[in-house]
């Protein structure tokens, strides 16, 4: 049975990303967050706008999104509770934030150079994706009292990095989702996917290739400025 319910988040489970970006000065930053959704090359994040790292990327233009497995929970949690803002701002304060200025050395990801951006990519994520800002959008415009608070970034993925240990065999252009454990977030708690699929995919009937994006073939052109 069904009953009317008011739960304070909606987090029903999606994967878990690091952010990370480029600071003004020169430094970098690094963000977990999971409100995020794909379509082709495309992503759109939701993120508090007051905080650094959508600071970091509508003034620079680019992120690096990091995908965790299950294997780097501990590396991502020990980044929970950090801001690279200082001060740290009040509503942040009244959570048990605190400011953090090395996320890396926090956290025990190492960076390793971007080749079409400067914000760096985490060695130890299996799956990085280089990105550029191309369009923003801020929710609850209608309410005075969120408005401006949150906003949603679509990016572009221009250059994908991804571990050969979870691609198919035999071909380098996809993923075997039977080796890939992505770090999932629900309800404030850290999940894996189920070691085998439950059950056949009608949709896995279409090819792949079917979905590609133009995008994939603009990202082939991108290079560093």
């Amino acid at each position: 049975m069904h009953v009317t319910s008011e739960p304070n988040i909606l987090y029903f489970g999606t994967p878990v990303v690091v952010i990370s970006t480029v600071n003004e000065d020169g430094t970098y930053n690094l963000a977990p967050m999971s409100s995020v959704f794909w379509l082709g090359w495309r992503a759109m994040l939701g993120l508090g706008a007051r905080s650094k790292t959508p600071q970091n990327m509508l003034r620079t233009r680019e992120c690096v999104l990091n995908l965790p497995s299950v294997d780097q929970v501990a590396a991502v949690n020990r980044l929970a509770k950090t801001t690279g803002s200082n001060p740290v701002p009040a509503h942040k304060l009244q959570k048990g934030y605190r400011y953090e200025g090395d996320k890396f050395g926090i956290s025990g990801f190492t960076p390793v150079a971007s080749e079409t951006i400067a914000a760096p990519r985490i060695l130890e994520c299996p799956v990085q994706l280089e990105a550029v800002i191309e369009g923003t959008h801020y929710l609850a415009e209608d309410d005075p009292n969120q408005r401006g608070n949150i906003v949603c970034i679509e990016v572009r993925i221009q250059r994908v990095h991804i571990e050969e240990s979870i691609l198919m065999n035999g071909d380098p252009n996809r993923v075997d989702p039977d080796k890939w454990r992505p770090l999932i977030m629900s309800f404030q708690k850290f999940y894996g996917l189920a070691p085998e699929q439950i059950h056949d995919s009608t949709l896995a009937q279409i090819p792949e290739h079917t979905y590609r994006s133009p995008d994939v073939d603009r990202a082939r052109d991108e290079v560093r400025v």
